[in-house]
Parts: C-alpha cells; structure tokens; sequence
C-alpha cells in the first residue's frame, strides 16, 4: 500500500511524512533509524492491515527532507514529531521508533511527556556499548558498517546502488519489492554521481547523541509513559550476536518495572522492519498501542 505523502512546516521549511491511514485504533507517530527514511515503516504499515494510521517522517537530513538545515540531534527530531502532532490536529499520540529512531522517541516523551502517550522502542533507545576514545566517524564504521560507507561513495546508476544493497548481509535473504522501494527512496542525483540523500552532518550529531551524549542514550531510563522494547536476536550485519541481549540490558541498567523488554527471534535488525516476520511482530505491537 503506497502512502499519502504531505509536507509539514517545521524550523527550516518542510518534513516530508508518509501517512498510511488506518480504519480503527490510534494514529502512531514512526521515526526511523539513522541513516534509513520513512519507507522502512512500509512493511509494517501492510501487517497493520488497518489496526493503526502510520505516520512515519523522512527525519531532518534524510530522504525527501534531506534539504531541511540543522540544528540536527536528537532534541530536534522530537520537535519535528511533535510538530507533525501539531499539524495533523492530534493532542497525543504513542512513537514508536527504530534504532536511532528509538532514542528519539525517548527523547520526545521525555521533553514532551503530556504528548506522547507511550513509546515502543525497536531495537534501540537503550545505551549501546561502543569503543571510548574513537572518533564518531569510526564508531559509526564499526556499528553500522556498509550503511556508513555508502554515504561517502557515488552509482553509476539505480542498479548499481541496489546491487550494493542487495548483498547486504542483512538483507541479502529478504530482499524484496518493499526493501527495493526504501532503498531507492534514500537515492538523489544524476547518473553517473548519484548519491545518498543522508547529510553527513546530521549523521555525525545525530550519532553523537545516539550514541555518547548520556542525556540522549539514557532517556528512556526517565520516562513516565508505557513502554515496551523488542530487541533482535541478531545484528545489523545478521551476526548472531545482536545489538542487546539480556547482559547487556542489564549492563545498561534497565528497569524492568518500568519497561517491558521482549525478544524477538529468527530477525536482524534490519528484518525487523522489513520483512514479513519482523514487520509483522512489530505491527502486533503498534495495534496494542493507546
């Protein structure tokens, strides 16, 4: 199901969202990973089958509002949510966010608590364990890998950008005509220089909040609303080991009283999203939401 497409005002000109309405339950507010786009909702959106309306934003910097200006960071994509809130004519809603899109739902219910009604973490917005002392550049190069490195290389044309998707070890097994979408979104520019959307500089501050700013990596310890996490069993590479397990939760010094932490089997971080299991498990979820 293709989305609606809408451009919300925000500081700096425009947000392009995706809204894919649903029949009953809540309007959900999506915010994605870091250098990802709107489209990776579109798999859940399909297995919500009506249970929700998805609202999912190509966050500042990326995709179709990859021309919007900084301030980056996270503060500022939980304003742009909240805007979004603003221009739809909703009061309250639930956030549910991927990988760096879920500390940025922390980070809105946590500057905006009478906003959000309850968040859903995937995958993310739990502190991550990275190497002290390296430059933002080489941690993003060790965690996430090859979507790194596309942001600083060139195609040649649109079979190109997707054959270096395509053998993604992550995706390579669930490759599909939603994944082929999402991948293209992210692509601007003319053959033969064509390029990531991403802006590099909102990447770096965006990282840098993600992942070494204490106030960002912590906040979902301070929220007050419902909230549940669903971590991966495998990594972004499809490793066996993932992001989280249960050592590294407890590492993190996560409260279980207030936070439900589930595990997801048989899904990496990227099929979370984008495949028929993970997109699924996940629409489950957002159907709960209120």
């Amino acid at each position: 199901m293709n989305p609606e497409e809408l451009d919300v005002p925000v500081a700096g000109g425009t947000l392009r969202v995706c809204r894919w309405p649903g029949e009953t339950g809540p309007t959900v507010l999506a915010a994605h990973g870091i250098t990802a786009n709107a489209l990776s909702w579109a798999p859940v959106a399909d297995a919500l089958v009506g249970r929700a309306t998805l609202i999912a934003a190509d966050l500042r910097g990326r995709a179709k509002s990859n021309a919007l200006p900084g301030p980056y960071g996270l503060a500022q994509h939980a304003d742009d949510l909240i805007t979004v809130l603003d221009h739809l004519g909703l009061h309250r809603a639930p956030i549910v966010g991927h990988s760096m899109g879920a500390f940025v739902a922390a980070v809105a219910a946590l500057r905006h608590p009478d906003r959000v009604s309850s968040v859903l973490l995937v995958d993310g917005g739990v502190t991550l364990q990275v190497h002290e002392g390296a430059n933002i550049d080489d941690i993003l190069e060790v965690v996430i890998g090859p979507a790194m490195r596309r942001l600083r290389m060139t195609f040649d044309s649109e079979r190109t950008y997707l054959d270096f998707w395509r053998v993604h070890p992550a995706l390579s097994a669930a490759w599909s005509p939603a994944v082929r979408d999402y991948a293209l979104r992210d692509l601007v520019g003319e053959p033969p220089a064509l390029r990531s959307s991403c802006s590099l500089e909102a990447v770096r501050r965006d990282a840098t909040d993600t992942l070494l700013d204490e106030q960002t990596t912590t906040a979902a310890h301070r929220i007050r609303c419902p909230a549940t996490l669903l971590w991966c069993e495998r990594g972004i590479l499809d490793e066996p080991q993932g992001l989280y397990d249960e050592a590294r939760l407890k590492a993190a010094g996560i409260d279980r009283s207030g936070l439900t932490v589930e595990k997801v089997p048989d899904v990496n971080h990227y099929t979370i999203l984008l495949s028929l299991k993970g997109a699924g498990t996940v629409a489950d979820h957002i159907g709960r939401l209120t």
